[in-house]
């Protein structure tokens, strides 16, 4: 696949600005950028959502939401960052791990909600 030129100068800003923000390059935009045509419209959507000023959901609040995913999803590396981010924004600790135990019971309680539907079926309970 032929790349364009122009999408190949969009991603090396991109990562260099990804470099100077974080320290590091994650491997997922690595990987990505091998496909510019692809990883552009990924980081725009991305940027839209985390660092939109006009949103809805301003500062910490935004990257807390992102630690409740990221630990509800088991997002080891995406969890890092955005721990590292909600700080940044004036999260304290407390409300860091409390946003992780929100995503940690979230995961758990669909994981129950799978199960305890199958141990129901199996032992004709009904719900």
């Amino acid at each position: 696949m032929q790349e364009d030129p122009k999408l190949r100068e969009i991603t090396d800003k991109i990562l260099k600005a990804t470099e100077e923000l974080y320290g590091f390059v994650p491997v997922t935009n690595k990987v990505l950028s091998t496909r510019p045509d692809l990883f552009v419209p990924s980081a725009n959507f991305s940027k839209s959502i985390l660092e939109n000023e006009n949103g809805a959901i301003q500062g910490k609040f935004k990257y807390l939401l992102a630690v409740s995913a990221a630990a509800a999803v088991g997002g080891e590396h995406c969890l890092r960052v955005q721990i590292d981010h909600a700080i940044k924004a004036g999260a304290t600790e407390d409300e860091v791990l409390e946003t992780i135990m929100i995503g940690s019971f979230m995961s758990m309680t669909r994981s129950q909600s799978y199960a305890l539907r199958a141990f129901a079926d199996a032992y004709d309970i009904k719900y």
